[in-house]
C-alpha cells in the first residue's frame, strides 16, 4: 500500500481514499438500521454513527494494508 493514490494526475492521501470507502459503507448500514428500527435501543444516535463510521475506517484500511500486492 503506498501512501498516496493518483487520480488523473493529482495524489491523493489513500486514507481520504479508504475514508469515502467507509464512508459509503456507513451510509449504506445505517440506511438498513434505520429500516429496522434498530435506533430505538441507541443511547446516542450520532455518536453511534460516528463509532461505526471509525469501526469501517479502521476495517477498511486493515484489509487495504494487508491486501496482497502486485
Amino acid at each position: 500500500m503506498t501512501g498516496e493514490v493518483s487520480f488523473h494526475g493529482v495524489f491523493i492521501a489513500s486514507l481520504l481514499v479508504w475514508a469515502l470507502v467507509a464512508l459509503g459503507l456507513s451510509v449504506a448500514i445505517r440506511r438498513v438500521l434505520r429500516a429496522v428500527h434498530f435506533y430505538r435501543w441507541v443511547w446516542h444516535p450520532a455518536l453511534f454513527d460516528l463509532s461505526l463510521f471509525v469501526i469501517l475506517w479502521c476495517a477498511v484500511t486493515a484489509l487495504a494494508f494487508h491486501a496482497p500486492h502486485r
